[in-house]
């Protein structure tokens, strides 16, 4: 029997899919950013500085950012609840459900990714948690994010959870990429394999990039650098 979507429904995956992209962009950016620490103290140290001196225009991005994350979250919530009503019982052989083990956690992997971020800004951005860490100067009295990412990640939890949290961001995200295209109706049977393809591989390059600096931080392949004070 073929399964005719309400346009509500409609609606809402498109606004998943919108949002999703939105949070996609950010995340790429966020991670070209933060690769810059291979680079150097005063390569990351000036980009920080940098986004700083944006003033209003990066709490504008970080509003659009916030708004996005929350239409995200609740039109994900409101579609697991229509999904709900409209099978009340249950599949009784989970092996004839044609999808992913990403596809089947992506509301817990979603809360949990959300619960890190909530702490990950907290410690790195807001500098609330970890004052020991967070109120670094380098020698021209700016703050030292460098020496502050390299401090956190030699802790062994702040590093593991932060693995963590992104193995479970790619996760999220080797779905959602996929999942995007159909709901904005970029996709069929030609183009589906190709953008599953597509968001495997994307989601292993970010995943791999963003784990990549708390490892390299961990083994002492980067290493924190003499100057300023706390």
């Amino acid at each position: 029997m073929t399964c005719v979507q309400k346009p509500s429904s409609i609606v809402k995956k498109a606004v998943m899919g919108l949002t999703g992209l939105v949070l996609f962009g950010f995340i790429v950016g966020h991670l070209i950013g933060n690769l810059l620490i291979y680079a150097g103290p005063e390569a990351l140290n000036g980009y920080a500085l940098t986004l700083r001196h944006l003033g209003e225009l990066l709490w504008v991005a970080r509003i659009v950012l916030l708004a996005a994350v929350g239409a995200h979250i609740l039109t994900a919530m409101s579609l697991v609840r229509e999904n709900r009503r409209a099978r009340p019982t249950p599949y009784q052989f989970q092996d004839t459900i044609q999808t992913t083990y990403a596809a089947r956690t992506m509301a817990v992997s979603g809360l949990v990714v959300l619960a890190y971020i909530i702490y990950h800004l907290l410690h790195f951005t807001f500098r609330v948690t970890n004052p020991h860490l967070s109120h670094l100067t380098d020698a021209n009295g700016h703050h030292d994010v460098y020496r502050m990412v390299v401090f956190s990640f030699q802790n062994p939890w702040i590093c593991a959870s932060y693995i963590f949290a992104l193995t479970l961001l790619c996760m999220h995200l080797n779905h959602g990429l996929a999942s995007a295209a159909q709901s904005l109706g970029a996709n069929n049977q030609k183009w589906e394999p190709r953008f599953k393809k597509a968001g495997c591989i994307i989601s292993l390059i970010i995943y791999l990039g963003y784990i990549s600096i708390p490892i390299a931080i961990y083994t002492g392949i980067i290493k924190a650098v003499p100057g300023g004070h706390l």
